[in-house]
């Protein structure tokens, strides 16, 4: 009998992609709170979601993560990566969400757990500043006056600058933030024929546990979305930028609310 959660499915069951749940995370968070046109975002909202405002972050995270029986931060190459998420505020039967129209990684075993959840995940390069336990000038001061950069480049093409500078403790996060997401999993036909057709199409909004939140240092803030050729990231463009953040925070996954199914075609 084949084992394993995800392909490849083997007879010991340790080469699948990712393991089952529950997966644990922690991770340091850039953030950038800003503007958008508001016809543009609403575009990419799917069926079932509303535009709740022309509100948007972009959150730039350096990840570690460990599955519930193996210590896989012991072998980092396996639990680390970098990610860039991009959440929109919507609304779900007049409750707030946010949703996801963008996500890069640079880990396949990040990617395949996204798809699980119905994030949209690419591969993407993500790059943050690092603050360490030791003064330099190599170091930026996690407080007033640290100044912390992101960028992100897809496809060898640099998509987004992000720079943050930290002037306050907050009590508050960026907004939209993680709290119900929303989702949408999504799995194409292949069958000739039924190429319109989605085999999964759903609405699902995260559902995580055990969520821990460091101090929130809170500051200005500037970012930049630069062209592409085909990817529609620059319709999201800044029209204002609000305010940056620094932050870190750990979560459990190993939970999913369906919240509806969706259209079972799709003639984009």
């Amino acid at each position: 009998m084949l084992k394993g959660y995800t392909l490849p499915r083997t007879p010991r069951g340790t080469s699948s992609l990712a393991p089952k749940p529950p997966w644990h995370y922690v991770g340091n968070a850039l953030a950038v709170e800003y503007e958008v046109n508001a016809i543009a975002a609403a575009a990419f909202l799917p069926e079932g979601l509303e535009l709740a405002s022309s509100r948007c972050a972009a959150y730039f995270i350096e990840w570690q993560y460990s599955s519930e029986n193996d210590e896989e931060y012991l072998d980092p190459v396996r639990s680390q990566y970098h990610e860039t998420i991009i959440l929109l505020s919507a609304q779900f039967e007049g409750a707030p969400v946010s949703y996801c129209p963008f996500i890069w990684v640079d880990q396949d075993v990040s990617l395949m757990r996204g798809l699980i959840q119905g994030w949209p995940k690419q591969m993407g390069s993500t790059w943050i500043t690092r603050a360490y336990d030791l003064p330099s000038k190599a170091n930026p001061v996690v407080g007033p006056g640290g100044k912390f950069g992101a960028t992100l480049s897809v496809k060898d093409r640099r998509l987004i600058e992000a720079q943050v500078t930290l002037c306050e403790l907050t009590d508050s996060l960026p907004s939209p933030n993680f709290a119900r997401a929303v989702n949408v999993r999504y799995f194409p036909e292949l069958v000739a024929g039924k190429h319109g057709k989605a085999a999964v199409n759903e609405l699902v909004q995260l559902k995580s546990r055990d969520i821990m939140v460091s101090p929130i240092w809170k500051g200005e803030a500037k970012m930049e979305i630069f062209d592409h050729p085909y990817i529609e990231l620059p319709d999201l463009r800044p029209t204002a930028v609000i305010a940056g953040y620094r932050f870190s925070f750990a979560l459990t996954v190993d939970d999913l609310i369906h919240l509806r199914d969706l259209c079972s075609y799709d003639l984009g």
